[in-house]
C-alpha cells in the first residue's frame, strides 16, 4: 500500500488500497523462447567449425544480442504496466517509454466482473471486466493475479464510494433545510 506520501499524483484524501502487474505467466513465452534461441545459437556456435566461422560466431553473437534485446521488451512491458486500485478511481498506466493513462472513478463504474480459464484457475489470475458509465463503457484488465479477491475488492471499493456519496447528498440536504428553516422564521425588529 502507498499513501499520500508516496505518490503526489493521487488526490487529497485518496489512498492507494492496491497495486497490480499483470501476472507473471505473461513472461512464460518471451523467456522460454529466449532461452530455445539462445540454446539453438549456442549449439550451432559449437557445430560451425572454428577456421571457417570466424565471421559467424561473431554474426551469432550479435544475434544472440538482439534476441535477448527483443526479448527484454515483453519484460519491460510487464513491468511498466500497472493497475491500481484507489479509494477514489482505477488507475490504469502502460507504456514502456510513452506513457498512456486511464482513470475509471469509482462513482461511475456500474459492474465488475471477472473470468478464468482452467489454466488461469491453476496459476491464480483471471480477466477482470470493468463496466462504467460513459463512452469508454466496457474496460477488460487480462492475467490479473488473484482476479476474484480483486474483483471483491473493487466492489467493496465501489460501495463504500455510494455510500459516501449518498452520505455528502444527505448532509447538503440537511444544511439546505436548516437554512430553509432559519429563513421562514420570523425576524424581530427592534
Amino acid at each position: 500500500m502507498s499513501g499520500m506520501g508516496d505518490d503526489h499524483s493521487l488526490a487529497v484524501g485518496e489512498e492507494s488500497v492496491e497495486v497490480l502487474h499483470p501476472h507473471w505467466k505473461t513472461l512464460v513465452r518471451p523467456c522460454g523462447l529466449a532461452v530455445v534461441l539462445v540454446a539453438a545459437v549456442l549449439a550451432g556456435e559449437v557445430l560451425i567449425p572454428a577456421g571457417k566461422a570466424a565471421a559467424l560466431e561473431r554474426l551469432a553473437v550479435v544475434a544472440i544480442a538482439v534476441l535477448m534485446l527483443l526479448l527484454m521488451y515483453p519484460l519491460l512491458v510487464w513491468r511498466t504496466t500497472r493497475y491500481e486500485l484507489t479509494t477514489k478511481r482505477i488507475r490504469l498506466r502502460t507504456g514502456v517509454i510513452a506513457r498512456d493513462g486511464r482513470d475509471i472513478p469509482l462513482s461511475r463504474i456500474t459492474d465488475v466482473s471477472f473470468r478464468k480459464t482452467l489454466l488461469d484457475r491453476i496459476l491464480g489470475c483471471g480477466t477482470l471486466v470493468v463496466e462504467s458509465a460513459g463512452e469508454h463503457g466496457e474496460t477488460t484488465l487480462r492475467e490479473i493475479p488473484h482476479v476474484e479477491r480483486v474483483s471483491a475488492t473493487m466492489f467493496q471499493l465501489v460501495e463504500d464510494e455510494r455510500l459516501r456519496a449518498s452520505q455528502a447528498r444527505q448532509d447538503d440536504q440537511d444544511g439546505r433545510d436548516d437554512r430553509d428553516d432559519r429563513d421562514d422564521r420570523p425576524r424581530r425588529r427592534r
